[in-house]
């Protein structure tokens, strides 16, 4: 007989999914007039949500994707490779107005530049069926913006007794909302980057930054990049430094972060685990093109 544990072990990672068209090779990015040439595309499954399911897949942890996806060439595509992947698809809803969403990626080293169509509602008909779902534990909102549109989710996930973590992804419409902390309010885990966390406290340092996030949740992990990423949890700030590896794309390497970090967290692992956990996944990502485009569910990290 399974145990109460092992059945509530499954992560919900929830958002909108993209079909990234990422470009790479570029000496500069796009102006106004005229025409660049990259070296490299890939058409690649992209969006928070998803890469961080497929990182979560990769490393054996149960994993559903909440989305809604839509009926077009590009959606259907992209859903080939989310199946690859090894995520769970049973809270996927198929509707024709939530596609085609395009994300084009301009990618010059190490920095990027996106352009991004969203379409339809961010709320699946299939949210309250996955937070019944007997084997989920946690629930991962990928961007801010998902809560934006879904105001009382959190509240529907503790209701049910899940964890919640939340990216808040950079959206320049959002991310400078003074009411956004207070909308966050109940979540557990919160992911930002650098460069999110200086918009939402006014701190570029990132100890000050993390500092006054961790009044507003009992753990804040923030991305640093090369500069690898701090934890704040019970008033102990914990760093780790990144690894150096070969960068291919950075994109998707704060969703791969979540990954990592939230698998370890789930076990139980303590504070620099996690985040040596956290930046082994980015680091992969960084690795590959898309950041989940060659991720197998059966391979190991």
């Amino acid at each position: 007989m399974m145990t109460q544990t092992a059945t509530r072990s499954a992560v919900l990672s929830i958002g909108r999914v993209y079909c990234d068209l990422i470009f790479t090779g570029l000496g500069h990015l796009p102006v106004l007039g005229r025409e660049i040439y990259a070296d490299n595309m890939e058409i690649a499954a992209g969006g928070g949500a998803f890469i961080a399911a497929a990182h979560l897949a990769h490393v054996g942890r149960k994993v559903a994707l909440v989305t809604r996806l839509g009926m077009d060439t590009l959606s259907t595509d992209i859903e080939k490779q989310i199946l690859e992947s090894g995520v769970d698809l049973r809270f996927v809803e198929r509707a024709p107005d939530a596609g085609p969403q395009v994300t084009v990626a301009a990618v010059v080293g190490q920095d990027r530049a996106f352009l991004t169509r969203r379409a339809g509602p961010a709320l699946p008909a299939t949210l309250d069926d996955a937070l019944g779902w007997e084997e989920t534990r946690h629930l991962h909102i990928a961007e801010y913006a998902t809560l934006h549109e879904i105001p009382d989710l959190v509240s529907q996930a503790k209701a049910r007794g899940l964890t919640v973590s939340l990216d808040p992804s950079w959206d320049a419409t959002l991310i400078y909302d003074r009411g956004l902390l207070k909308a966050c309010e109940g979540v557990d885990l919160f992911l930002p980057n650098l460069e999110e966390a200086e918009a939402i406290t006014g701190s570029a340092d990132p100890q000050a930054a993390i500092g006054k996030l961790a009044q507003a949740f009992p753990m804040v992990a923030l991305k640093g990049g090369a500069q690898g990423a701090w934890l704040m949890s019970q008033d102990k700030l914990t760093h780790a430094p990144a690894e150096t590896v070969p960068v291919i794309d950075t994109t998707g390497a704060g969703d791969a972060f979540n990954a990592g970090f939230i698998h370890a967290w789930l076990d139980g692992a303590d504070n620099d685990a996690c985040l040596k956990a956290g930046i082994r996944a980015g680091s992969l990502a960084v690795q590959m093109r898309g950041g989940a485009t060659v991720l197998k569910s059966d391979a190991g990290v």
